[in-house]
């Protein structure tokens, strides 16, 4: 059994450096980006609109809102930009100021690093393994009231799980949460992903509760986190210029603005990322599922949670078998709340998953073999 390292997704260069590897060999499966990359539309018009540095943006991002408005058939004034969901995490909990927040975990460590620097003592409600980590509402209202929360956050869908909420579940989430005084943040980050995007986003919702908001970004689907380009929604008006008040003024540039004006209207590289994302997680969930020793869980963003199931094959070997043939996945040991071994991979190009899937299929042979 070997010991653990633990690589985050972006850990490329100490990847590089531990393993003696050069980053242009290999294929990173752990940053949960689209393989298709930037769109080559918006390169080009990016290219061509250099000039747009040396101006400022439009303090209050109208033309931007409005083409986000159709996107997400939203009202406008629903619509805060914002340099990366960082930045709006940040500025949603310093103007909520909670006392007492609850994390749906296991999840993304941003939200627990962001309210590490407010008064808020933070509680867990972990999804189960054995229930695919699809959530229980009964489970987790009764966890909400027990501890008299006034914040909660989730991812959906969720991060590393990939498993999703869907709008029943939702709602009914919502309605507790409004009647006990819950402000609810959802991260939308794979939303876009998602087979069903109508099932899943909570952004209608915004026009009926008041008690949330919902963050998106550019960072995964349209393969821009360099542009540090997010946005948030929310149907409480008094709230969100608040927000505003406190923001940095300009906080995205001009060339981000007039980039997030393009993505978001880029239909032909909407469609092609979606059916090349559902295409290849099927196929690849289908092929795992064949395997012994690994189970792979319904995934419902770009990304399939794994875990292993031989006594003595680690996250850590199944990493280590990947990045030897320049394939890097996720060991997910640094989760909290993630019992036992897990590994996590984005979909990627079709070559480089059957690479992949090639690996798994050599680890699950000499596994059976050992038995």
């Amino acid at each position: 059994m070997n010991t653990k390292l633990e690589f985050h997704g972006s850990d490329i260069e100490k990847v590089c450096e531990h393993y003696g590897l050069k980053k242009d060999d290999i294929v990173n499966f752990g940053a949960n980006v689209n393989p298709l990359g930037l769109s080559e539309q918006v390169k080009k018009a990016l290219a061509a609109h250099l000039d747009l540095l040396s101006s400022y943006p439009d303090r209050s991002y109208t033309s931007l809102r409005n083409i986000l408005s159709t996107y997400c058939q939203i009202p406008a004034d629903f619509i805060l930009p914002g340099n990366g969901s960082s930045e709006l995490i940040s500025l949603l909990i310093e103007e909520r100021r909670p006392k007492h927040t609850m994390i749906l975990g296991p999840t993304y460590s941003e939200y627990s690093r962001e309210l590490g620097f407010s008064d808020s003592t933070i509680d867990c409600f972990y999804l189960k393994p054995e229930q695919d980590f699809q959530l229980s509402v009964e489970e987790l209202c009764l966890a909400l009231a027990k501890k008299q929360i006034d914040f909660l956050i989730l991812c959906n869908p969720n991060n590393p799980t990939s498993s999703a909420i869907f709008h029943p579940e939702l709602i009914k989430l919502l309605e507790f949460c409004q009647d006990h005084n819950i402000f609810v943040m959802i991260d939308e980050t794979y939303v876009e992903f998602a087979p069903d995007v109508d099932a899943v986003t909570a952004v209608p919702l915004t026009q009926n509760f008041q008690n949330l908001m919902v963050l998106r970004g550019v960072s995964k689907f349209f393969a821009a986190p360099g542009m540090r380009f997010g946005y948030g929604i929310t149907g409480n008006a008094e709230f969100l210029k608040k927000l505003k008040s406190k923001q940095i003024p300009w906080s995205l540039n001009s060339l981000g603005a007039f980039a997030g004006e393009l993505l978001f209207q880029d239909k032909d590289y909407i469609k092609k990322t979606r059916n090349l994302i559902l295409s290849e997680r099927e196929y690849m969930y289908t092929k795992l599922r064949e395997l012994p020793f690994f189970y792979v869980y319904p995934a419902y963003a770009n990304f399939l949670l794994v875990q292993i199931q031989k006594v003595g094959l680690t996250s850590s070997d199944v990493f280590e078998a990947c990045i030897r043939e320049g394939l890097m996945i996720r060991d997910c040991s640094s989760f909290t709340g993630l019992e036992g071994e897990f590994v996590r991979f984005c979909i990627m190009d079709p070559e480089d998953n059957r690479r992949l899937l090639t690996v798994f299929q050599k680890i699950s042979q000499s596994a059976r073999k050992q038995v």
